[in-house]
């Protein structure tokens, strides 16, 4: 058999710059309206054709992420397979640099990435319904991680707006390196099934608005699992302060179900500062400038 050459892609950081909860369904899931960008900060994965599958990971973050049938690579591989049992697998490599359970969706990008690299491998168009099948049986954000550009995503995750262009966001990215998991915060908000809220809408975002423009409709905004997740992990409202604190920052919120916390600036070289201020004074936590797209 002939194999294509090994191929490599980025799993980049998915920041919710919005997250608003519309209610509990009754069968458990809990409905959103979220804006999504994606970070220049990512993992690596690779994948060499072969005849079994196989995975293997190296970085700083691999011990935390596994790399049993659990880990989301694995699970989007098997729930490809699954829809195309002729598929040619192989060996994936996965480079972990992103903090797990850390609300960036880091194992969701892993997997989209691995179905990207599978699609490539088999001659199966990005936008094919089949790889967002897989993406759907495997965890609720892969399907918007699948094209990583900014995006609106309703419902619990499966319902995706088209790609949108935003003007460079400079970014400062922190973890306190404290896992929180996304189940433990849902079940702190305390919805029952069938319940709705009505926080206030959602506000208008459009793909062709300046920074200025984009900063005042995202403070409209907010993120309705915040407070939940502070009560599990308060370092939380602390990461948040410095952040808010930060020379430049123009606006600071958790992204997903938390720890991970973001700040943003008009400029580079104020993102670069506050990066390098924070991680002086916070040395065992996770800070990465970057820029969201």
């Amino acid at each position: 058999m002939t194999f294509p050459k090994t191929l490599a892609t980025r799993a980049p950081a998915k920041i919710n710059l919005t997250l608003h909860i519309e209610g509990r369904r009754l069968d458990g899931y809990h409905d959103l309206q979220s804006f999504v960008a994606f970070a220049g900060a990512g993992d690596l994965l690779s994948f060499e054709p072969a005849e079994h599958f196989e995975l293997t990971l190296e970085g700083p973050t691999a011990t935390a992420a596994g790399d049993g049938g659990d880990n989301l690579v694995a699970r989007a591989e098997r729930a490809l397979r699954a829809e195309r049992p002729d598929l040619l697998t192989g060996h994936f490599h996965l480079v972990k640099r992103l903090p797990v359970s850390a609300g960036i969706g880091g194992g969701s990008s892993d997997a989209a990435a691995a179905l990207r690299l599978l699609g490539e491998a088999n001659g199966i168009a990005v936008n094919d319904p089949v790889l967002f099948e897989a993406a759907r049986k495997t965890g609720a954000d892969i399907s918007v991680c699948m094209a990583p550009r900014a995006k609106f995503m309703r419902g619990v995750g499966e319902v995706l707006g088209p790609p949108m262009r935003l003007p460079p966001l400079f970014a400062v990215l922190v973890n306190p390196r404290q896992a929180v998991e996304t189940r433990e915060v849902f079940q702190k908000l305390g919805l029952k099934p069938g319940e709705t809220v009505d926080y206030g809408p959602h506000p208008v975002i459009a793909g062709n608005m300046d920074f200025e423009s984009l900063l005042r409709a995202l403070r409209k905004g907010r993120n309705d699992m915040e407070d939940a997740a502070c009560v599990i992990a308060p370092v939380i409202g602390h990461v948040l302060a410095v952040l808010s604190a930060a020379r430049g920052c123009r606006l600071a919120r958790m992204s997903g179900s938390g720890a991970t916390c973001f700040a943003l600036f008009e400029t580079c070289r104020q993102a670069g500062a506050a990066a390098r201020v924070i991680s002086r004074g916070h040395p065992e936590w996770w800070v990465k400038p970057t820029v969201l797209r």
